[in-house]
C-alpha cells in the first residue's frame, strides 16, 4: 500500500509539472509586449516611415523580434476597415497601439479606454476629442499633431510664385475626409484674399480620381493645389502621375511627393512624426501614462522643388523661390 501511494505522488507531481511548464512556457511569451500597429495608408507607400518608427524604438531599448513583438493592421485607404481591425488589435490584447492618420486614431480611441494610444495625427486632436488638451492629453491617449492643415495659404502662395499667370487654380480634396471641407474653405478665404480664381474638385475614390482631373482639364486650371488626405497619401504615385498627364502645375502637401516626381511640396516632415511616435510608445512599454506624455507638436517644416518636373512643364523657377526652398530636386 506504501509502494502504491508512494508512486501516486510521484505521478501526481509529474503530472502537475506537466502542466505547468506549458503555463510558465505562456507566461514567459505572454511576458513580450505587443504594438498595435494601426496605419490607414499601405505598407509599400510607407515604409521609409516605418523604418524611423522603428529607430524611435530601438533608441530606446526595444527591437522587434528581440524584446517586442508587432502586430501590422494596414487599411489600404479604405478607412471602413479601420474599426475592425482596432478591435482585432484590442482582442489581442496589444500592449499599446501605435496609430497612423486621424482614421485609424479615432477608430482606436473607439475600440478601446484602456490599453495606451499614440498617435500621428494631421487634424487637430482637441477638436477631434481625441484628447481633452495638448498639455494635459487625460485618459489613454497621446501622440503627435502635424501642423498639416492651416497651411492652405502658404502652398496656393507658393504656388502663384511658381505659376504667377494662372487664371483659374484647382483644388483637390477628398470629401470622405473629415478634414477635407475644411481645408477648401480656407484655400477658397485665402484665393479671395487675393483675387484668385479657384475650383475644387473632389475625389474618394479611384473612378473619382480620373473624373476630377478631367474636370480640371475641361475647365483648363493654368495649377492645382492637393490637400492633405490618406487617401491620397495611399496612391501617391497616381497622384503624381495625373497631374503630369495633364500637364497641371501642382503643389503636394508632403516631400515624399516631389520625391516620387511632383513639381513640388510644403508640409512638415512625417518622416520625424513616425519618430517621435516610436519614442513615446517606447516610454509607454517602460511604464509610462500617456495622460502624462503631452500632444507633441511637429514644427519642422518642408519646402521641396522638383527641378526636372519644372523644366519638363516648361516652367522657369524664380531664384528667389529657389533660395527659400529646403531642398531642391535636380
Amino acid at each position: 500500500m506504501a509502494s502504491y501511494i508512494g508512486r501516486r505522488k510521484v505521478l501526481a507531481t509529474l503530472g502537475g509539472a506537466a502542466v505547468a511548464w506549458p503555463l510558465a512556457a505562456r507566461a514567459q511569451q505572454q511576458a513580450v509586449p505587443v504594438i498595435g500597429f494601426l496605419n490607414a495608408g499601405a505598407r509599400d507607400v510607407f515604409a521609409p516611415r516605418l523604418g524611423v518608427f522603428w529607430r524611435g524604438l530601438s533608441e530606446n531599448g526595444y527591437a522587434e523580434g528581440r524584446n517586442v513583438a508587432i502586430e501590422y493592421r494596414w487599411a489600404e485607404g479604405q478607412f471602413d476597415r479601420l474599426p475592425a481591425m482596432a478591435a482585432d488589435l484590442v482582442r489581442r490584447h496589444a500592449t499599446v497601439i501605435a496609430a497612423f492618420g486621424p482614421p485609424a486614431a479615432l477608430a482606436a480611441k473607439a475600440a478601446t479606454s484602456t490599453i495606451p494610444i499614440v498617435f500621428v495625427t494631421g487634424n487637430d486632436p482637441v477638436q477631434a476629442g481625441l484628447v481633452a488638451s495638448l498639455n494635459q492629453p487625460s485618459g489613454n491617449v497621446t501622440g503627435v499633431y502635424l501642423l498639416i492643415g492651416g497651411m492652405e495659404d502658404k502652398r496656393l502662395g507658393l504656388l502663384r510664385d511658381l505659376v504667377p499667370q494662372a487664371g483659374l487654380i484647382g483644388v483637390l480634396i477628398n470629401p470622405r475626409s473629415p478634414d477635407g471641407q475644411a481645408q477648401a474653405n480656407a484655400l477658397q478665404a485665402a484665393a479671395h484674399a487675393v483675387g484668385q480664381r479657384i475650383l475644387v474638385v473632389e475625389a474618394g475614390s479611384d473612378n473619382e480620381l480620373d473624373g476630377a482631373f478631367a474636370t480640371l482639364a475641361q475647365h483648363r486650371a493654368s495649377a492645382l493645389v492637393i490637400t492633405s488626405d490618406i487617401f491620397f497619401n495611399a496612391r501617391r504615385e497616381r497622384i503624381v502621375a495625373l497631374p503630369a498627364r495633364y500637364a497641371i502645375p501642382a503643389i503636394h502637401p508632403l516631400r515624399e511627393f516631389a520625391e516620387a516626381g511632383g513639381l513640388m511640396s510644403y508640409g512638415t516632415s512625417v518622416l520625424d512624426a513616425y519618430y517621435q511616435n516610436g519614442i513615446y510608445v517606447a516610454r509607454i512599454l517602460k511604464g509610462a501614462k500617456p495622460s502624462d506624455l503631452p500632444v507633441l507638436q511637429s514644427t519642422k517644416f518642408e519646402f521641396v522643388i522638383n527641378l526636372k518636373v519644372a523644366k519638363t512643364l516648361g516652367l522657369e523657377v524664380p531664384p528667389g523661390l529657389s533660395a527659400i526652398a529646403d531642398e531642391v530636386i535636380e
